[in-house]
Protein backbone atom coordinates (compact mmCIF):
# COMPACT_ATOMS: atom_id res chain seq x y z
CA UNK A 1 0.00 0.00 0.00
CA UNK A 2 1.43 3.44 -1.00
CA UNK A 3 0.27 6.97 -0.06
CA UNK A 4 0.70 9.86 -2.29
CA UNK A 5 -0.14 13.77 -1.80
CA UNK A 6 -0.79 14.88 -4.77
CA UNK A 7 -0.03 19.12 -5.39
CA UNK A 8 -1.73 21.51 -7.44
CA UNK A 9 -0.47 25.06 -7.27
CA UNK A 10 -3.68 25.98 -6.31
CA UNK A 11 -3.49 23.59 -3.27
CA UNK A 12 -3.82 20.13 -1.92
CA UNK A 13 -6.11 17.79 -2.85
CA UNK A 14 -7.66 14.51 -0.36
CA UNK A 15 -4.81 12.21 -0.62
CA UNK A 16 -5.99 8.50 -2.28
CA UNK A 17 -5.07 4.93 -1.96
CA UNK A 18 -3.90 2.95 -4.58
CA UNK A 19 -3.97 -0.64 -4.64
CA UNK A 20 -1.08 -1.61 -6.69
CA UNK A 21 -2.44 -4.78 -9.61
CA UNK A 22 0.00 -6.02 -11.85
CA UNK A 23 -2.55 -7.49 -13.82
CA UNK A 24 -4.09 -4.39 -14.42
CA UNK A 25 -2.05 -2.83 -16.98
CA UNK A 26 -4.11 0.31 -17.27
CA UNK A 27 -3.87 1.28 -13.62
CA UNK A 28 -0.26 0.18 -13.00
CA UNK A 29 0.52 3.18 -15.93
CA UNK A 30 -1.37 5.80 -14.22
CA UNK A 31 0.43 5.30 -10.68
CA UNK A 32 4.21 5.19 -12.54
CA UNK A 33 2.93 8.27 -14.50
CA UNK A 34 2.06 9.79 -10.57
CA UNK A 35 5.42 8.38 -9.57
CA UNK A 36 7.54 10.17 -11.64
CA UNK A 37 5.24 13.80 -11.44
CA UNK A 38 7.80 16.09 -9.90
CA UNK A 39 4.60 17.78 -8.52
CA UNK A 40 3.79 14.65 -6.39
CA UNK A 41 5.80 13.84 -2.98
CA UNK A 42 5.55 10.61 -0.71
CA UNK A 43 3.32 10.71 2.21
CA UNK A 44 5.36 9.59 5.56
CA UNK A 45 3.27 7.44 7.77
CA UNK A 46 3.09 8.89 11.62
CA UNK A 47 4.50 6.43 14.43
CA UNK A 48 1.76 6.05 17.59
CA UNK A 49 3.44 7.11 20.02
CA UNK A 50 2.23 4.19 23.48
CA UNK A 51 3.10 5.96 27.54
CA UNK A 52 2.12 2.00 28.51
CA UNK A 53 5.18 0.65 27.05
CA UNK A 54 7.26 3.07 28.49
CA UNK A 55 5.78 2.63 32.06
CA UNK A 56 6.09 -0.76 31.67
CA UNK A 57 10.05 -0.66 31.01
CA UNK A 58 10.78 1.73 34.23
CA UNK A 59 8.46 -0.60 36.25
CA UNK A 60 10.55 -3.43 35.03
CA UNK A 61 13.81 -1.54 35.34
CA UNK A 62 13.36 -0.10 39.19
CA UNK A 63 12.51 -4.10 40.25
CA UNK A 64 15.53 -5.38 38.28
CA UNK A 65 17.28 -2.41 40.19
CA UNK A 66 16.03 -3.41 43.57
CA UNK A 67 16.74 -7.49 42.85
CA UNK A 68 20.15 -6.63 42.33
CA UNK A 69 20.68 -4.42 45.55
CA UNK A 70 18.81 -6.93 47.43
CA UNK A 71 21.01 -9.38 46.52
CA UNK A 72 24.33 -7.23 46.73
CA UNK A 73 24.10 -5.30 49.67
CA UNK A 74 25.17 -6.23 53.10
CA UNK A 75 22.52 -7.24 55.71
CA UNK A 76 22.72 -6.43 58.77
CA UNK A 77 20.54 -7.81 61.67
CA UNK A 78 19.58 -5.70 64.66
CA UNK A 79 18.68 -5.76 68.39
CA UNK A 80 17.20 -3.08 70.11
CA UNK A 81 18.92 -2.84 73.25
CA UNK A 82 16.42 -3.53 76.04
CA UNK A 83 16.40 -3.56 80.01
CA UNK A 84 16.37 -6.96 81.37
CA UNK A 85 18.01 -9.35 84.49
CA UNK A 86 19.80 -12.53 84.56
CA UNK A 87 19.88 -14.60 87.42
CA UNK A 88 23.22 -15.93 88.78
CA UNK A 89 22.41 -19.12 89.90
CA UNK A 90 24.64 -22.29 90.09
CA UNK A 91 22.99 -25.73 89.76
CA UNK A 92 24.30 -29.03 92.01
CA UNK A 93 23.50 -32.42 92.87
CA UNK A 94 23.81 -32.65 96.64
CA UNK A 95 22.81 -35.30 98.91
CA UNK A 96 19.78 -35.04 101.79
CA UNK A 97 20.84 -35.88 105.48
CA UNK A 98 17.83 -36.41 107.72
CA UNK A 99 16.98 -37.94 110.69
CA UNK A 100 15.89 -41.41 110.09
CA UNK A 101 15.50 -44.70 111.85
CA UNK A 102 14.74 -47.93 110.14
CA UNK A 103 12.01 -49.96 112.27
CA UNK A 104 12.58 -53.90 111.80
CA UNK A 105 9.96 -56.87 111.50
CA UNK A 106 9.50 -58.37 115.73
CA UNK A 107 8.44 -61.65 114.16
CA UNK A 108 8.22 -64.03 110.76
CA UNK A 109 4.94 -63.13 108.65
CA UNK A 110 3.53 -60.85 106.04
CA UNK A 111 3.74 -57.28 106.23
CA UNK A 112 1.48 -55.09 105.15
CA UNK A 113 0.66 -51.32 105.74
CA UNK A 114 -1.96 -48.63 107.31
CA UNK A 115 -0.06 -45.59 106.27
CA UNK A 116 0.56 -44.45 103.31
CA UNK A 117 4.42 -43.49 102.55
CA UNK A 118 5.56 -39.96 103.03
CA UNK A 119 2.90 -39.35 105.07
CA UNK A 120 2.77 -37.86 108.92
CA UNK A 121 2.18 -40.66 111.39
CA UNK A 122 1.73 -40.57 115.56
CA UNK A 123 2.66 -42.83 118.27
CA UNK A 124 -1.34 -43.91 118.07
CA UNK A 125 -1.95 -44.58 114.57
CA UNK A 126 -0.94 -48.50 113.48
CA UNK A 127 1.21 -47.77 110.47
CA UNK A 128 2.01 -51.88 109.43
CA UNK A 129 0.45 -55.54 110.58
CA UNK A 130 2.66 -59.04 110.34
CA UNK A 131 0.61 -61.75 109.78
CA UNK A 132 1.77 -64.75 110.73
CA UNK A 133 -0.33 -67.65 108.89
CA UNK A 134 -0.48 -65.62 105.74
CA UNK A 135 -4.48 -65.74 105.88
CA UNK A 136 -5.02 -62.24 105.63
CA UNK A 137 -2.42 -61.80 103.02
CA UNK A 138 -3.58 -64.63 100.63
CA UNK A 139 -7.29 -62.65 100.75
CA UNK A 140 -5.34 -59.74 99.75
CA UNK A 141 -3.81 -61.06 97.32
CA UNK A 142 -7.01 -62.55 95.45
CA UNK A 143 -8.31 -59.65 96.21
CA UNK A 144 -5.59 -57.71 94.08
CA UNK A 145 -5.78 -59.95 91.47
CA UNK A 146 -9.62 -59.64 90.76
CA UNK A 147 -9.98 -56.45 90.57
CA UNK A 148 -7.41 -53.17 91.35
CA UNK A 149 -9.50 -50.12 92.40
CA UNK A 150 -8.13 -46.66 92.89
CA UNK A 151 -10.23 -43.99 94.29
CA UNK A 152 -10.33 -40.19 93.19
CA UNK A 153 -8.06 -39.24 95.49
CA UNK A 154 -5.40 -41.89 94.59
CA UNK A 155 -5.64 -41.40 90.76
CA UNK A 156 -5.57 -37.97 91.48
CA UNK A 157 -2.04 -38.45 93.05
CA UNK A 158 -0.64 -41.02 90.60
CA UNK A 159 -1.89 -38.49 87.61
CA UNK A 160 0.03 -36.08 89.58
CA UNK A 161 3.29 -37.83 89.81
CA UNK A 162 3.41 -39.25 86.55
CA UNK A 163 3.24 -35.89 84.91
CA UNK A 164 5.73 -33.88 87.13
CA UNK A 165 7.99 -36.92 85.93
CA UNK A 166 7.07 -36.67 82.34
CA UNK A 167 8.28 -32.80 82.65
CA UNK A 168 10.87 -32.67 84.19
CA UNK A 169 11.85 -36.10 81.97
CA UNK A 170 16.03 -35.82 81.21
CA UNK A 171 16.51 -38.70 78.82
CA UNK A 172 20.42 -38.46 80.02
CA UNK A 173 19.23 -40.31 83.22
CA UNK A 174 17.06 -42.90 81.65
CA UNK A 175 17.93 -45.19 85.05
CA UNK A 176 15.62 -42.69 87.25
CA UNK A 177 13.05 -44.18 85.04
CA UNK A 178 13.13 -47.37 86.84
CA UNK A 179 13.44 -45.75 89.89
CA UNK A 180 10.30 -44.01 89.46
CA UNK A 181 8.32 -47.24 87.76
CA UNK A 182 9.14 -48.80 91.00
CA UNK A 183 8.10 -46.04 93.73
CA UNK A 184 4.85 -45.37 91.90
CA UNK A 185 3.89 -48.99 91.85
CA UNK A 186 4.04 -49.53 95.32
CA UNK A 187 2.64 -46.62 96.15
CA UNK A 188 -0.25 -47.93 93.73
CA UNK A 189 -0.51 -51.29 95.71
CA UNK A 190 -0.12 -49.58 99.26
CA UNK A 191 -3.12 -47.61 98.23
CA UNK A 192 -5.34 -50.37 97.34
CA UNK A 193 -4.08 -52.32 100.46
CA UNK A 194 -5.76 -49.67 102.73
CA UNK A 195 -8.90 -50.11 101.28
CA UNK A 196 -8.95 -53.70 101.13
CA UNK A 197 -7.86 -53.75 104.64
CA UNK A 198 -10.43 -52.03 105.82
CA UNK A 199 -13.02 -54.22 103.75
CA UNK A 200 -11.34 -57.37 105.81
CA UNK A 201 -11.82 -55.89 109.34
CA UNK A 202 -13.84 -58.66 110.85
CA UNK A 203 -11.29 -61.31 109.73
CA UNK A 204 -8.96 -59.12 110.90
CA UNK A 205 -9.93 -58.75 114.28
CA UNK A 206 -10.71 -62.52 114.48
CA UNK A 207 -6.79 -63.17 113.52
CA UNK A 208 -6.00 -60.53 116.26
CA UNK A 209 -8.08 -62.35 118.43
CA UNK A 210 -6.27 -66.08 117.47
CA UNK A 211 -2.74 -63.88 117.64
CA UNK A 212 -2.04 -64.93 114.67
CA UNK A 213 -2.52 -60.87 113.35
CA UNK A 214 -0.53 -58.03 114.35
CA UNK A 215 -0.76 -54.24 114.23
CA UNK A 216 1.98 -51.92 115.06
CA UNK A 217 2.36 -48.18 115.99
CA UNK A 218 5.82 -46.24 115.83
CA UNK A 219 7.47 -45.51 119.21
CA UNK A 220 7.86 -41.94 117.58
CA UNK A 221 5.75 -39.43 115.67
CA UNK A 222 7.26 -38.83 111.99
CA UNK A 223 6.97 -39.27 107.93
CA UNK A 224 6.70 -42.76 107.31
CA UNK A 225 8.67 -43.88 104.44
CA UNK A 226 8.67 -47.46 102.51
CA UNK A 227 12.33 -47.84 101.28
CA UNK A 228 15.94 -47.83 102.81
CA UNK A 229 19.40 -47.16 101.16
CA UNK A 230 21.43 -47.91 104.02
CA UNK A 231 22.51 -44.23 104.58
CA UNK A 232 19.71 -44.19 107.40
CA UNK A 233 22.56 -43.81 110.51
CA UNK A 234 24.88 -41.70 108.55
CA UNK A 235 25.70 -38.55 110.03
CA UNK A 236 27.44 -35.42 108.37
CA UNK A 237 31.05 -36.68 109.58
CA UNK A 238 30.57 -39.87 107.59
CA UNK A 239 29.54 -38.61 104.55
CA UNK A 240 32.52 -36.19 104.72
CA UNK A 241 35.14 -39.57 105.60
CA UNK A 242 33.33 -41.56 102.37
CA UNK A 243 32.17 -39.42 100.12
CA UNK A 244 28.74 -38.65 99.01
CA UNK A 245 28.77 -39.85 95.50
CA UNK A 246 29.31 -43.70 95.64
CA UNK A 247 29.83 -46.08 92.62
CA UNK A 248 26.55 -47.74 93.28
CA UNK A 249 23.96 -46.50 95.08
CA UNK A 250 20.99 -48.87 95.51
CA UNK A 251 17.45 -48.43 96.80
CA UNK A 252 15.21 -51.12 98.31
CA UNK A 253 11.61 -50.27 98.18
CA UNK A 254 9.66 -52.10 100.89
CA UNK A 255 6.42 -52.97 99.45
CA UNK A 256 3.26 -54.76 100.89
CA UNK A 257 2.03 -58.20 101.43
CA UNK A 258 5.78 -59.31 101.29
CA UNK A 259 7.13 -62.09 103.63
CA UNK A 260 9.96 -61.17 105.91
CA UNK A 261 12.09 -62.91 108.42
CA UNK A 262 12.85 -61.34 111.87
CA UNK A 263 15.08 -58.31 112.01
CA UNK A 264 14.25 -57.39 108.76
CA UNK A 265 13.26 -53.80 107.88
CA UNK A 266 9.91 -53.27 107.42
CA UNK A 267 9.88 -49.10 106.89
CA UNK A 268 11.89 -46.09 107.66
CA UNK A 269 10.65 -43.17 110.16
CA UNK A 270 11.96 -39.32 109.96
CA UNK A 271 11.31 -37.95 112.93
CA UNK A 272 12.28 -34.19 112.63
CA UNK A 273 11.40 -31.76 109.79
CA UNK A 274 14.49 -29.96 110.01
CA UNK A 275 17.18 -31.68 107.46
CA UNK A 276 20.54 -30.41 105.41
CA UNK A 277 21.99 -31.25 102.22
CA UNK A 278 25.36 -31.50 101.57
CA UNK A 279 26.83 -30.08 98.01
CA UNK A 280 30.32 -30.39 96.53
CA UNK A 281 30.93 -26.63 95.17
CA UNK A 282 34.13 -24.96 94.19
CA UNK A 283 36.40 -22.05 95.85
CA UNK A 284 34.77 -19.24 93.50
CA UNK A 285 31.25 -19.79 94.97
CA UNK A 286 32.46 -19.43 98.50
CA UNK A 287 33.87 -15.84 97.54
CA UNK A 288 30.39 -15.40 96.12
CA UNK A 289 28.69 -16.44 99.47
CA UNK A 290 31.05 -15.08 101.87
CA UNK A 291 28.85 -12.22 102.56
CA UNK A 292 25.59 -13.97 102.93
CA UNK A 293 23.58 -15.63 105.85
CA UNK A 294 21.15 -17.62 103.76
CA UNK A 295 20.45 -18.57 100.42
CA UNK A 296 17.09 -19.04 98.42
CA UNK A 297 17.07 -23.01 96.96
CA UNK A 298 15.30 -24.08 94.09
CA UNK A 299 14.49 -28.01 93.56
CA UNK A 300 14.73 -28.91 90.11
CA UNK A 301 12.40 -31.64 90.45
CA UNK A 302 9.10 -29.69 90.59
CA UNK A 303 10.20 -25.86 90.92
CA UNK A 304 9.43 -25.78 94.32
CA UNK A 305 12.35 -23.06 96.29
CA UNK A 306 12.79 -22.22 99.73
CA UNK A 307 14.95 -20.14 101.73
CA UNK A 308 18.05 -21.75 103.57
CA UNK A 309 21.09 -20.89 105.25
CA UNK A 310 24.23 -22.29 105.12
CA UNK A 311 27.71 -23.08 106.32
CA UNK A 312 30.91 -23.70 105.12
CA UNK A 313 32.97 -27.37 104.91
CA UNK A 314 36.58 -27.99 104.05
CA UNK A 315 37.74 -30.98 103.76
CA UNK A 316 40.83 -31.68 102.08
CA UNK A 317 40.66 -30.36 98.60
CA UNK A 318 37.40 -30.40 98.63
CA UNK A 319 34.35 -27.39 100.07
CA UNK A 320 31.39 -28.50 100.86
CA UNK A 321 28.11 -26.21 101.21
CA UNK A 322 25.89 -27.49 103.73
CA UNK A 323 22.38 -26.06 103.50
CA UNK A 324 19.93 -26.18 106.07
CA UNK A 325 16.54 -26.33 105.68
CA UNK A 326 13.25 -26.20 108.09
CA UNK A 327 10.79 -26.88 105.57
CA UNK A 328 10.30 -29.33 102.32
CA UNK A 329 11.50 -32.63 103.97
CA UNK A 330 8.20 -34.33 103.68
CA UNK A 331 8.30 -33.29 100.14
CA UNK A 332 11.50 -35.05 98.69
CA UNK A 333 11.64 -37.45 101.67
CA UNK A 334 11.26 -40.53 99.42
CA UNK A 335 14.84 -39.37 97.58
CA UNK A 336 18.14 -38.94 98.84
CA UNK A 337 19.72 -37.22 95.63
CA UNK A 338 18.09 -33.61 94.46
CA UNK A 339 19.55 -32.20 91.95
CA UNK A 340 19.06 -27.84 93.29
CA UNK A 341 19.67 -24.72 92.09
CA UNK A 342 21.54 -21.49 94.44
CA UNK A 343 19.60 -18.65 92.98
CA UNK A 344 22.24 -16.23 94.00
CA UNK A 345 21.19 -13.06 92.95
CA UNK A 346 19.20 -11.27 90.00
CA UNK A 347 21.49 -8.41 87.87
CA UNK A 348 19.87 -5.89 85.90
CA UNK A 349 20.84 -3.85 83.53
CA UNK A 350 20.80 -3.36 79.62
CA UNK A 351 20.18 -7.09 78.39
CA UNK A 352 21.95 -7.61 75.06
CA UNK A 353 23.16 -10.30 72.94
CA UNK A 354 26.86 -11.67 73.56
CA UNK A 355 26.95 -11.88 69.47
CA UNK A 356 26.76 -7.99 69.75
CA UNK A 357 30.14 -7.75 71.70
CA UNK A 358 33.27 -7.01 70.40
CA UNK A 359 36.95 -5.10 71.18
CA UNK A 360 38.70 -2.14 70.05
CA UNK A 361 41.61 -0.42 70.32
CA UNK A 362 42.27 2.84 71.18
CA UNK A 363 44.73 5.64 71.58
CA UNK A 364 45.23 6.46 75.20
CA UNK A 365 46.24 10.44 76.22
CA UNK A 366 46.80 11.74 79.40
CA UNK A 367 43.72 14.13 80.35
CA UNK A 368 46.43 16.95 81.47
CA UNK A 369 46.94 17.47 77.45
CA UNK A 370 43.17 18.22 76.66
CA UNK A 371 42.05 21.92 76.86
CA UNK A 372 39.20 24.16 75.83
CA UNK A 373 39.90 25.80 72.54
CA UNK A 374 38.97 25.88 69.15
CA UNK A 375 35.99 28.27 67.69
CA UNK A 376 33.42 26.23 69.50
CA UNK A 377 35.46 26.16 73.11
CA UNK A 378 35.30 22.64 73.00
CA UNK A 379 37.77 19.35 74.65
CA UNK A 380 40.57 19.39 72.41
CA UNK A 381 44.08 18.78 71.71
CA UNK A 382 47.15 21.27 70.18
CA UNK A 383 48.81 18.42 67.75
CA UNK A 384 51.44 18.48 65.13
CA UNK A 385 51.13 15.75 62.23
CA UNK A 386 53.75 13.79 61.27
CA UNK A 387 53.98 12.63 58.05
CA UNK A 388 56.61 10.94 56.34
CA UNK A 389 59.22 11.99 58.98
CA UNK A 390 57.77 15.95 58.41
CA UNK A 391 55.78 17.95 60.79
CA UNK A 392 52.77 19.74 60.12
CA UNK A 393 51.83 23.27 61.82
CA UNK A 394 50.01 22.80 65.00
CA UNK A 395 46.56 23.02 64.85
CA UNK A 396 44.05 21.98 67.03
CA UNK A 397 41.50 19.30 66.98
CA UNK A 398 38.19 17.95 69.07
CA UNK A 399 38.70 14.14 68.53
CA UNK A 400 35.65 11.74 69.10
CA UNK A 401 36.35 10.69 73.06
CA UNK A 402 35.05 7.04 73.55
CA UNK A 403 35.59 6.41 77.38
CA UNK A 404 37.39 7.79 80.14
CA UNK A 405 39.01 6.79 83.38
CA UNK A 406 40.91 8.94 86.22
CA UNK A 407 44.01 9.57 84.07
CA UNK A 408 43.16 9.17 80.50
CA UNK A 409 40.84 9.16 77.92
CA UNK A 410 40.25 7.00 75.21
CA UNK A 411 40.16 7.98 71.32
CA UNK A 412 40.42 5.99 67.90
CA UNK A 413 42.43 6.94 64.85
CA UNK A 414 39.95 8.81 62.64
CA UNK A 415 41.34 12.17 63.86
CA UNK A 416 45.29 11.49 64.84
CA UNK A 417 47.66 8.52 63.91
CA UNK A 418 50.44 7.32 65.70
CA UNK A 419 53.93 9.25 65.82
CA UNK A 420 51.63 12.65 66.05
CA UNK A 421 52.36 14.84 68.80
CA UNK A 422 50.08 16.71 71.22
CA UNK A 423 50.97 19.55 73.58
CA UNK A 424 50.00 20.78 76.93
CA UNK A 425 48.35 24.56 76.65
CA UNK A 426 50.95 26.62 77.10
CA UNK A 427 53.41 24.25 77.84
CA UNK A 428 56.50 22.62 75.66
CA UNK A 429 55.91 19.14 77.30
CA UNK A 430 54.56 16.92 74.91
CA UNK A 431 53.52 13.49 74.53
CA UNK A 432 53.40 11.04 71.36
CA UNK A 433 50.08 9.77 70.19
CA UNK A 434 50.20 5.70 70.59
CA UNK A 435 52.55 5.66 73.61
CA UNK A 436 49.71 3.72 74.99
CA UNK A 437 46.99 1.98 73.71
CA UNK A 438 43.78 0.55 75.72
CA UNK A 439 41.35 -1.85 74.74
CA UNK A 440 37.61 -1.51 75.43
CA UNK A 441 34.75 -3.61 75.07
CA UNK A 442 31.66 -2.56 73.36
CA UNK A 443 29.32 -2.41 70.84
CA UNK A 444 28.35 -1.55 66.96
CA UNK A 445 25.51 1.06 67.50
CA UNK A 446 23.57 2.25 64.44
CA UNK A 447 20.76 4.62 65.29
CA UNK A 448 22.28 6.84 62.98
CA UNK A 449 22.80 4.51 59.87
CA UNK A 450 26.17 3.84 60.34
CA UNK A 451 28.18 1.70 62.90
CA UNK A 452 29.17 4.02 65.61
CA UNK A 453 31.62 2.10 68.55
CA UNK A 454 30.12 2.10 72.05
CA UNK A 455 32.01 1.23 75.03
CA UNK A 456 30.25 -0.99 77.19
CA UNK A 457 30.85 -2.07 81.33
CA UNK A 458 29.80 -6.02 81.22
CA UNK A 459 28.02 -6.72 84.85
CA UNK A 460 27.23 -10.16 84.22
CA UNK A 461 26.92 -12.95 81.69
CA UNK A 462 26.10 -16.63 80.48
CA UNK A 463 26.08 -18.65 77.36
CA UNK A 464 24.05 -16.00 75.20
CA UNK A 465 23.29 -12.81 76.53
CA UNK A 466 25.39 -10.28 79.03
CA UNK A 467 23.93 -7.57 81.11
CA UNK A 468 25.73 -4.28 81.26
CA UNK A 469 25.77 -1.11 83.15
CA UNK A 470 22.85 1.28 82.28
CA UNK A 471 23.83 5.23 82.07
CA UNK A 472 27.30 5.89 81.22
CA UNK A 473 28.56 8.23 79.85
CA UNK A 474 29.75 6.79 76.28
CA UNK A 475 27.96 3.71 76.18
CA UNK A 476 24.15 2.93 75.17
CA UNK A 477 20.74 3.35 76.65
CA UNK A 478 17.72 1.19 76.08
CA UNK A 479 15.96 1.52 73.39
CA UNK A 480 19.00 1.97 71.33
CA UNK A 481 19.73 0.06 67.79
CA UNK A 482 23.18 -2.24 67.83
CA UNK A 483 24.67 -4.72 65.60
CA UNK A 484 23.51 -8.09 66.30
CA UNK A 485 26.79 -9.91 64.87
CA UNK A 486 29.25 -7.56 65.51
CA UNK A 487 31.62 -9.92 63.32
CA UNK A 488 29.84 -8.92 60.22
CA UNK A 489 30.17 -4.97 60.65
CA UNK A 490 32.96 -2.17 60.41
CA UNK A 491 33.59 0.76 61.91
CA UNK A 492 31.47 3.84 59.86
CA UNK A 493 29.82 1.24 57.91
CA UNK A 494 26.56 2.16 56.31
CA UNK A 495 23.67 0.65 57.74
CA UNK A 496 20.29 -0.34 55.77
CA UNK A 497 17.70 -1.11 58.72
Amino acid sequence: MFFYSIVKNDGFYTPQTLYLNERNGKLFAEVAKLKNDPKISKYKSTYDFNIGIIIFAIVIVYLLFNVFSYFTKSNIAVYQVSTGKISSNYTYQGIAIRDESVVYAPTNGYVNYHAKSQSKVSVRDYVYSIDKTGTISNQLSASLQEELLLNSDNISSVSQKLETFMNKYDSNSFGKSYDFLQNLSADIIHSVNLSLLDELEEDILFAESNGTFNRYTPSNSGVVLYYVDGYEEYTLEDYLSSGIYPKEYHKEILVSNRKVNTNEPVYKISTNEKWNILIPIESSLVLKLAEKNSIKVRFCKDDFTCNATFSFIHEGDQFYLNLSLSSGMIRYADERYLDVELMIEDISGLKIPKSSITTKNFFTVPKEYFFLGGDSKKNGLLVKQVMNGEESVASFITPTIYYETEEYYYIDSEDLAYGDIVYKENSKEQYMIGTDIGELIGVYNINKGYAVFKQINILYENSEYAIVETKTSYGISAYDHIALDASTVTEHQIISK
